[in-house]
């Protein structure tokens, strides 16, 4: 077996070379679930959590203090709650992306968080591998959700807005459609890069551009309305 250094790092506790870190700063305001979350994150050499946080308002002071990569975000908190705690966060216009992790799974929660921009929406039920997994999505540009809501999600949104509702819809080039509609299938950066014969970089500029014309903050919005407005296809 080749061995490209990836075991020698893990074993000494940092990340393989050429693999960025992520930072995360985790919001909860349960102690012991703070405590838990961190060893689950910190088991990996590729993660770090920069901050811990018990309401909103220190995550928007954590994220401003720290520039984090990620932030895992519980949704019911006392004082600023999570979701208006991500609106926040985004509206600053920096590069942190949020990945709302909570116990609830209920349709206004799940909207909230979406509506407020989320990159991803995960329940504490998840394993440790996929939170791990997750929390490098999301930082990479990818977004995530569940799997236990993602179908209810998406059967709620389909008619409840019409395409044409969508400003700037018609206004996509041919491939920002395909972008858009790769989207919505859930595809990753890497994903829509092979199905659409272009570089991952390429791929990362033409999903930016899709939501800037759509007004929308994360990929999870955009596969909901690459719904709405029947771009899905089966892939190549």
């Amino acid at each position: 077996m080749i061995d490209d250094g990836t075991t020698d790092a893990r074993r000494a506790g940092r990340a393989p070379a050429g693999h960025d870190v992520v930072r995360v700063v985790v919001a909860d305001d349960q102690d012991a679930v703070r405590t838990g979350l961190t060893m689950i994150l910190g088991a990996t050499p590729d993660i770090r959590v920069v901050a811990e946080v018990g309401d909103g308002d220190a995550a928007v002071r954590a994220v401003a203090e720290h520039s984090p990569d990620v932030v895992l975000m519980d949704i019911r908190m006392p004082g600023l709650d999570g979701i208006e705690a991500t609106r926040r966060i985004l509206a600053a216009g920096g590069r942190t992306q949020v990945l709302v992790l909570t116990t609830f799974d209920l349709d206004e929660l799940v909207d909230g968080a979406l509506v407020a921009g989320a990159a991803g929406f995960l329940l504490k039920s998840v394993d440790a591998a996929r939170l791990q997994e997750g929390v490098r999505a999301v930082a990479r540009g990818d977004g995530v959700l569940a799997p236990e809501i993602t179908r209810r999600v998406i059967t709620r949104s389909v008619g409840a807005r019409r395409p044409a509702s969508v400003p700037g819809l018609d206004d996509l080039t041919a491939r920002e459609t395909d972008v858009l509609g790769g989207l919505g299938r859930g595809l990753s950066n890497a994903e829509l890069a092979a199905e659409l014969v272009i570089s991952e970089a390429t791929a990362k500029t033409h999903v930016s551009r899709v939501l800037a014309k759509l007004g929308l903050r994360s990929r999870t919005q955009a596969a909901i309305v690459a719904q709405e407005a029947g771009l899905l296809r089966p892939g190549p």
